[in-house]
């Protein structure tokens, strides 16, 4: 197994590729839901190109505005639940989406086949991440590169049934 960077690779803190992402996950979302996941429901990049992830879409409230969004996100199934991942790519800081879900963990997220499915969000704990994420990183290699990248300790959220 090749050794991971240290340090994330030099652009990807750059305008421009937020900006891209922005638009991306717009784009994903509008593909998803008019195919209902027939389109947009697997990720293929990066680690995703040899070993495609399963996408799901979650609804959020924003915590100061109170307005509604919609982020793609990978997932892994656990049981009934589903588990998400706050990576923002190794970022320094959470995603906003994380930051939305612990002001408002009622929500409902779309996998293929499944328009609307009632959730509520919760943090796993210490014992419950360190049992998550091993699978977590089978599931999408890159999870462990992000780890590395940054000096926070990446949630893991278990998304419930309700």
């Amino acid at each position: 197994m090749a050794a991971l960077p240290k340090e994330r690779p030099d652009g990807l803190d750059r305008p421009i590729v937020g900006t891209i992402m922005k638009y991306g996950a717009k784009a994903n979302v509008a593909v998803y839901r008019l195919t209902n996941g027939r389109i947009g429901a697997t990720w293929r990049i990066g680690a995703g190109w040899r070993k495609p992830v399963p996408v799901l879409l979650l609804d959020h409230v924003g915590r100061r505005s109170g307005r509604r969004f919609t982020t793609p996100l990978l997932y892994l199934r656990d049981g009934a639940d589903l588990v998400i991942v706050a990576s923002q790519g190794g970022l320094p800081k959470h995603p906003q989406w994380f930051h939305n879900l612990v002001a408002h963990p009622d929500t409902t997220v779309a996998v293929p086949a499944e328009r609307s499915r009632a959730v509520r969000a919760r943090v796993a704990g210490p014992e419950e991440r360190a049992a998550l994420w091993p699978r977590l990183v089978e599931l999408y290699a890159d999870f462990e590169s992000y780890q590395s990248w940054t000096d926070r300790e990446i949630p893991v959220v278990v998304l419930e049934p309700r």
